[in-house]
């Protein structure tokens, strides 16, 4: 695999649609929200849903999520130890070499060595910690959102017998009417040439990020209630741009033009940094 030409920045732009892109479990599974009213999707939610499509791509992926594990192995450590070679040096107790475990978990494994990992189990004399190149942040809507919650009601028992929880049990179900989410992510030239995350790597990473909501509905997230709208791909060509990833992100112009929008097409979003080359541009809607 060839070595990561540049420095790389990106850009998404989704919006969600009577969807709840990301319950917060201290607030009820409410979608997330700043103090001042914006909506907010966490970096962890943004990179378990890169993994799945990593994941459905084919790629061998060490963080998955229970109702999605491709393997028979039930928890972290059981899938460490599934890589003969890294349970064996990991169990080296004279001659302990956290480098030599960390290249081999990076080989391994793609959200490894794009993300990072610790790896720390109880019996296991060494451990040790990936720092991965790719970074990204928690998504900040474009404006203030709307909340709407509904009472819902179970029609039947789950058990028979059970006179506890009679046939009309209350519960609730919030979520978002319209948002606009705005992503944001680099990938480090200098960690990616410690991890071994390539030039390939970086492709595959663009087209998971392009169907990021793919086989991700559920019934708080209806099928195509969230969708990527816009990405920009920012591929430099040296490892320390000129230009900044701040000053990158803080180049976008993203104005509504009413003050409720209802469809992506009501912002009119525009991007331009003197000096700066310019990005790729993807539009899916």
């Amino acid at each position: 695999m060839s070595e990561l030409k540049g420095k790389i920045d990106f850009t998404l732009f989704i919006s969600a649609t009577n969807a709840n892109p990301n319950g917060d479990p201290l607030n009820g599974n409410r979608p997330r929200i700043s103090l001042d009213g914006y909506g907010e999707i966490s970096d962890v939610c943004i990179k378990r849903k890169i993994r799945n499509r990593l994941q459905d791509m084919g790629e061998k992926i060490f963080v998955q999520s229970d109702d999605r594990s491709d393997d028979t192995y039930t928890s972290l450590k059981d899938r460490a130890d599934s890589c003969t070679e890294l349970k064996e040096q990991m169990g080296n107790k004279k001659n302990a070499n956290r480098e030599a475990c960390a290249a081999i978990a990076c080989k391994e494994w793609l959200d490894v060595r794009a993300f990072g990992q610790v790896f720390a189990f109880k019996g296991i004399p060494v451990s040790f910690g990936v720092r991965g190149p790719v970074s990204i942040h928690q998504a900040v809507s474009l404006s203030p959102i709307d909340i709407v919650s509904m009472q819902i009601t179970k029609s039947v028992n789950s058990e028979s017998g059970k006179e506890s929880k009679a046939s009309d049990t209350m519960g609730t179900k919030h979520r978002v009417g319209f948002a606009v989410y705005k992503v944001m992510g680099s990938v480090n030239v200098q960690l990616a040439e410690k991890t071994g995350f390539s030039q390939e790597d970086a492709e595959k990473l663009k087209e998971a990020l392009k169907t990021l909501f793919e086989n991700d509905a559920s019934s708080a997230r209806p099928e195509g209630s969230m969708e990527v709208c816009k990405m920009y791909w920012w591929q430099h060509d040296e490892k320390t741009p000129a230009v900044s990833s701040g000053k990158i992100q803080r180049g976008f112009s993203k104005n509504p033009e009413n003050d409720r929008p209802r469809t992506f097409e009501d912002y009119k979003i525009s991007w331009h940094v003197d000096g700066c080359k310019e990005p790729e541009v993807f539009d899916f809607v």
